[in-house]
């Protein structure tokens, strides 16, 4: 299939390529080629042997339309590179995005004695890192800490002021305890990071978890302009755990934080959430909003932190494109029925 002849013209290699290519695009060893104005050429076998009469004037169009055809072939070949470079690009980027966000969460939750944990992360874009954060540890003293927050703006930036974020909270956690102070501590850090005109800040919460003699615990929250989080008491009711009067951080000369203490009896659980949740969008329109998320979490039965963190995600699976933020959860809750002890082996 790479000859033709056309009687009294020398082969022209330019049609060839193109005669070629079209019997080789329909699997066939003859293209028909007609002008744009409708007038047919005839057709060209590229494995006839035998010669075709032709016109000057037909070969003059023959060899103007291969000219035309080959430079828009070399137009959409371009056109293709310069798509695959940027879907390259693309994937690259996404591949980088996803492997940056993984290195801003704990790869796993340590499990707490007498606790069910759990956590997530719902990212709204797959090639931009978000600047949510989650965390949980033990402390020396038989307590753990948690926290739960997110970074103003997105990218590379916000990306680091996460990582300075998330490492400040737990130094701060082990130097002392205490929520309010846990929170002016990163406060100070990233005022001192980023001063002047160019400020980063963020919203958190910050929490102590101590287990009591009854199997039950005892929690205390900081907030630093976060949403409130949910309890799911163990007879159903839905209880917004608000810290109000918190402030963000980083941001203002002198915030205020402030704290909050509840209890966790077997069978309550706790929700922590960043505010890609809330104000995430609903098929009707408005904002999810707390009002929204506490009628979801009331229409459903939870068994533990796994199953209420799995149901936080089916929800926003549904919200869809209304999820327009990264979105950080993370459960605690308290068995019913502590675990049986393991029994010994002999």
């Amino acid at each position: 299939m790479d000859r033709y002849q056309i009687l009294d013209t020398p082969p022209d290699g330019t049609f060839d390529k193109v005669a070629a290519l079209a019997a080789r695009i329909f699997r066939t060893p003859a293209a028909a080629i007609t002008t744009a104005d409708g007038y047919h050429l005839g057709t060209v076998n590229v494995l006839d042997t035998h010669p075709r009469q032709v016109t000057a004037e037909q070969l003059a169009a023959l060899q103007n339309l291969a000219a035309l055809v080959m430079d828009q072939l070399e137009m959409r070949l371009s056109a293709i590179r310069t798509v695959t470079a940027e879907q390259q690009m693309r994937t690259a980027a996404e591949r980088l995005a996803r492997t940056l966000q993984r290195t801003l969460l704990p790869p796993a939750l340590p499990q707490v004695p007498g606790l069910r944990v759990a956590a997530a992360y719902h990212a709204a874009s797959a090639d931009e890192v978000g600047g949510d954060f989650y965390d949980l540890f033990p402390l020396d003293d038989g307590r753990w800490a948690f926290f739960l927050g997110g970074v103003c703006g997105r990218g590379a930036e916000a990306a680091a002021v996460t990582s300075l974020t998330r490492y400040t909270l737990r130094a701060a956690a082990v130097y002392g305890p205490a929520p309010c102070a846990v929170l002016a501590n990163l406060d100070t850090v990233l005022k001192g990071e980023y001063p002047g005109t160019d400020p980063r800040h963020c919203t958190a919460v910050f929490g102590i978890l101590e287990r009591t003699e009854d199997g039950s615990f005892t929690l205390t929250l900081a907030s630093g302009g976060h949403p409130p989080a949910s309890a799911v008491r163990a007879d159903g009711t839905i209880q917004p755990l608000p810290v109000t009067g918190g402030q963000l951080i980083g941001l203002l000369p002198e915030p205020r934080f402030t704290q909050a203490s509840t209890h966790l009896a077997p069978g309550d659980a706790l929700l922590l959430y960043t505010d890609g949740l809330t104000e995430a969008r609903t098929p009707s329109g408005p904002m999810l909003q707390e009002e929204g998320l506490a009628a979801h979490l009331a229409a459903g039965t939870w068994d533990d932190a796994d199953d209420l963190v799995a149901g936080i995600r089916r929800l926003l699976d549904h919200l869809g494109t209304g999820v327009n933020d990264d979105t950080a959860l993370l459960a605690l809750s308290v068995p019913i029925h502590p675990p049986a002890p393991a029994q010994e082996t002999r």
